[in-house]
């Protein structure tokens, strides 16, 4: 798992607090049931106007993917693919067929079923580009709601000051009040700009990244697969998927293997 995004905003909203008491604020002062319900419910329902209601259900989702995200890990991917090849170099591709029905990544699973059905290696490539197609699109509409939502976010907040400044000037008969009132009519800004900034955008960012991440790691299986068809020795299979890889992550991968031909023997 990784917990960079739960992590960064629980640091944001920690440095938030502090300088805010630093300066002789008191964060306590933040809590506005008004002002927050304005936020976050102004802000989904105007989300929810752009979309489609179906579209909405990945809000959850989508959150729970930026909070608990779990990126692929593209040696063991290699490393599956070159275990394949060995088999398939060594006792024919038709012995893959047994291999695949453990293999839990149903992309990789799909991939080496076509291969065993002796599918045309462009037929191949057309239907598992469309699955990344299918991904690309998926992870691109989640993505535009937590994007939408941050630039609504700071919007609906101005609106929540502006009624709350109507509220004061209504009531300038009373000095007493005008203080908090003024203070609770501006607490709806910092929410918006807050929530935006510090929640939907960031969320937005990772869900970005990690379907970066994804769509590579779709790749490299595929070109594992077209390779392993193509009868390719196992070596070469690994040295073309390296390329993935950034140099450091290869020579820590080769580092590894080394140290554990070290091990065994």
């Amino acid at each position: 798992m990784d917990f960079a995004t739960p992590i960064g905003i629980g640091v944001a909203l920690v440095a938030i607090m502090v300088s805010m008491i630093m300066d002789g604020g008191n964060p306590a002062s933040l809590i506005a049931p008004s002002s927050m319900l304005l936020i976050f419910g102004g802000t989904i329902g105007v989300t929810m106007a752009t979309v489609r209601l179906k579209d909405m259900s990945m809000l959850i989702g989508g959150i729970k993917s930026a909070m608990l995200a779990k990126a692929p890990v593209a040696e063991e991917s290699i490393a599956d693919l070159v275990k394949y090849a060995e088999v398939a170099r060594k006792e024919g591709l038709l012995v893959l067929e047994s291999a695949a029905k453990d293999i839990e990544d149903p992309f990789m699973k799909k991939g080496l079923q076509m291969v065993v059905d002796g599918s045309d290696p462009e037929v191949i490539r057309m239907i598992l580009e469309g699955d990344i197609d299918s991904m690309k699109a998926r992870h691109k509409a989640a993505g535009k709601i937590f994007k939408d939502m941050g630039g609504y976010a700071p919007t609906i907040g101005i609106l929540g000051t502006v009624m709350g400044l109507v509220h004061v000037l209504q009531n300038l008969s009373n000095p007493s009040t005008l203080g908090p009132a003024i203070s609770a009519a501006f607490t709806a800004t910092l929410w918006g700009v807050m929530t935006a900034n510090v929640i939907w955008l960031p969320i937005e960012g990772k869900l970005h990244r990690m379907g970066e991440l994804e769509v590579k790691a779709k790749q490299l299986t595929l070109d594992g697969i077209l390779a392993i068809q193509e009868g390719s020795a196992p070596r070469i299979v690994e040295q073309q998927l390296l390329t993935y890889l950034a140099p450091k992550d290869r020579e820590a991968l080769e580092a590894a293997k080394a140290a554990s031909k070290k091990k065994a023997a």
